[in-house]
């Protein structure tokens, strides 16, 4: 089957902005007229313009989601992505982190899915070596607008190997679901292109665009094209199971909350399972901060920097956090992304590494462009209540669940951390005297920069954490299946804090559960804390399907409102659980929802805990979450059986999820790491 990119597509334009026609109120009170009732099931104002059949609609065009298309085409599907922005990649593209993230044994095995593999290959080839940035933070730093060309060069080859279809739908948002039976029918999205005279779609950030996106109605920047995804009618007469699969690879889990399937959004309840969490009950509202990240190039003579009017809002925030960190070649290398020239025998210390003109660095530090709301009141992903209570989840009248108030703060934080860099003199953590002016630097923008936007913000902020599935119950999940911080930490649980801290019952669960193969000896035998031996692996699933490494790492919300709040601190609690993990794997059941059959999730929105989660975010796992799911769903098609068949009768045998392991395995996409059983505890040696 030849591939197939829709020729409005394939053009790849920029596209433009709009004025937002509908407010909230307004956009309701339309819609409610032209729709009928029923949760998930939809009408547009006016006829879809076109139909698309996929075997798998992949919603998200990030790594999870470009892994999963890699996969489906390897497998002969015809693949439908769909991506907000009109670039694939997510982290390494869209995003602008492209800076590998990757711990060391993993990376000195290449212990990592084909895919992964080929693009880090793709590279090095392109650019004659692996690090073209020479960065210190990874083995791998390079231009963003690189890392979507590379990808989609690797996704089109997949296509053709493998005999699938590809189906590439940029500037894309999905406005409906109808649901029923079990079923997603179809999804009804919106693709946004350029209005006549209208600036490239690009020139304006998300928070002045996204609201647009989401509204059927043609603007002054955008003219829309609605579009129905649904499966191909020959395989719905055929496949008494499910005839397509959807996946939900969004950045924040924007299916999940449309699907309105169980989830979990931010801090956990404190329990035996989860004893880190900074909440006795739980907090909705704090979830990990997002970074709109920037380019900045280094000259030969200082610029003239325009003093932000918003930055004396900001400027209480920025901060080199840390003493040993308060050096400007420090963070400016950190995740450089390109140099001219390769500098050969550099010091040993990066503090004295060169900056040369020309040399260019991506920006995401934590006390500088992060932005990390934590309140009720400006939270950037809705709750499900706040959903509810707004009407977003009505047919019709969803807006994709973001506050579009904070992602305009966040965009004029990252801007403002710009001029602190260049021009700052202030320290919001460190006092007078630490930050020096740089005045040698200019702010890269442009459609031709490396994050291709005229304003010069990255095209998407780079997200740490959305929405988090709960899965179906299954054995030993009675209120669904959680990957959670004792699976896969690291921590010294007979550190006082969790004896003080956890009611006594509860910390006796914390042991037994920590106990691995000798949990059913300790709790026959009522053995006391000190007599239990924690094991020192992460947990091992048997329905694994694919591997991930990386520390708890956060990036915790602020305590007040705005983040930026002079005197602001980190939500207390948040880094208790931070630390170092076990190589951990991907289960099958923490890629299933509840209440849909026909639907899985990959990358930052599979069932994980809010701490587990800080280590389930970076771009191997989300590659490696997203093969697996694309996998899964050929493989179910191929079988006409449903995912949750395969792991509804464990800890028994289940004949087809070893098949879907074997297949996993063939293709060169590792479901554990090596020497992986529960007999093994010699895992104190990854680093």
């Amino acid at each position: 089957m030849p591939q197939e990119i829709p020729q409005e597509i394939a053009a790849q334009k920029v596209m433009p902005k709009g004025r937002i026609l509908l407010g909230l109120s307004l956009c309701w009170s339309l819609f409610s007229l032209v729709f009928a009732p029923g949760a998930g099931q939809a009408t547009p104002p006016r006829a879809p313009d076109k139909e698309e059949t996929c075997d798998v609609l992949v919603v998200g065009g990030g790594l999870a989601g470009a892994a999963a298309a890699y996969e489906a085409l390897y497998a002969g599907r015809t693949v439908c992505v769909t991506e907000i922005t009109d670039w694939v990649g997510g982290q390494i593209s869209a995003q602008g982190t492209s800076a590998l993230d990757e711990r060391p044994t993993q990376r000195e095995l290449l212990y990592y899915p084909r895919g992964y593999l080929e693009f880090r290959d793709r590279i090095k080839s392109y650019y004659k070596k692996l690090n073209p940035g020479q960065c210190w933070v990874s083995e791998s730093c390079f231009l963003p607008y690189d890392g979507h060309k590379l990808l989609m060069e690797i996704l089109q080859e997949a296509a053709k190997k493998g005999k699938g279809t590809l189906k590439w739908y940029p500037n894309t948002i999905i406005k409906d679901l109808k649901i029923s039976d079990r079923q997603i029918n179809s999804a009804i999205a919106i693709q946004h292109t350029s209005a006549p005279d209208a600036p490239p779609i690009n020139t304006f950030p998300l928070s002045q665009t996204i609201e647009d996106a989401y509204s059927y109605e043609n603007s002054s920047r955008f003219e829309k094209t609605i579009i129905n995804f649904v499966p191909n009618p020959a395989a719905t007469a055929e496949k008494p199971q499910a005839s397509w699969y959807v996946i939900d690879a969004s950045e924040t889990g924007e299916l999940v909350g449309l699907a309105d399937v169980p989830y979990r959004l931010g801090v956990d309840p404190r329990s035996h399972l989860e004893p880190s969490s900074s909440s006795e009950n739980g907090n909705p509202y704090c979830t990990q901060g997002f970074t709109y990240t920037f380019a900045m190039q280094a000259t030969e003579e200082p610029q003239d920097h325009e003093f932000p009017s918003f930055y004396d809002r900001h400027a209480p925030y920025y901060s080199y956090e840390l003493e040993r960190l308060a050096n400007f070649n420090l963070v400016y290398t950190y995740r450089r992304i390109w140099v001219d020239k390769i500098s050969k025998n550099l010091p040993g210390n990066v503090r004295e590494w060169p900056i040369n003109p020309g040399d260019i660095s991506m920006q995401n530090w934590t006390w500088g462009n992060d932005y990390r709301p934590g309140n009720s009141n400006d939270n950037f992903i809705y709750t499900r209540e706040q959903l509810a209570e707004m009407g977003q989840l009505e047919p019709g009248a969803w807006l994709g669940g973001l506050r579009t108030e904070t992602l305009a703060a966040g965009e004029q934080h990252a801007k403002g951390f710009f001029y602190w860099l260049v021009a700052g003199t202030t320290d919001s953590r460190l006092g007078d005297g630490v930050k020096k002016p740089h005045p040698n630097h200019r702010f890269m923008s442009g459609l031709d920069s490396p994050m291709g936007t005229a304003h010069g913000l990255s095209k998407y902020p780079y997200i740490r954490e959305g929405r988090r599935i709960i899965g179906r119950e299954s054995w030993a999940h009675a209120d669904g299946f959680t990957v959670w911080e004792i699976d896969i930490s690291r921590r010294d649980y007979t550190d006082e804090y969790y004896s003080s801290t956890l009611l006594p019952e509860d910390y006796r669960y914390l042991w037994q559960s920590l106990a691995g193969l000798e949990a059913a000896t300790a709790v026959r035998n009522n053995q006391s804390v000190e007599e239990i031996q924690k094991r020192s692996r992460s947990t091992v699933f048997p329905d694994t399907v694919g591997i991930g490494h990386y520390a708890i790492d956060f990036h915790p919300c602020m305590t007040l409102s705005p983040p930026e709040a002079p005197g602001n601190t980190e939500k207390e609690g948040e880094r208790i659980g931070q630390g170092t993990a076990y190589p951990f794997q991907i289960p099958l059941r923490a890629m299933i929802p509840q209440k849909i059959d026909n639907f899985l999730v990959a990358g930052k929105s599979i069932a994980t805990s809010h701490v587990a989660a800080a280590a389930y975010r970076v771009h191997s796992f989300e590659w490696s979450s997203g093969a697996a799911a694309g996998t899964t769903a050929a493989f179910a098609l191929e079988k006409n059986i449903m995912p949750y068949q395969m792991v509804d009768e464990l800890p028994r045998q289940e004949a087809d999820l070893e098949l879907l392991q074997k297949r996993l395995v063939r293709d060169k996409n590792p479901i554990s790491f090596p020497d992986t059983s529960i007999f093994n505890n010699s895992w104190e040696d990854w680093r």
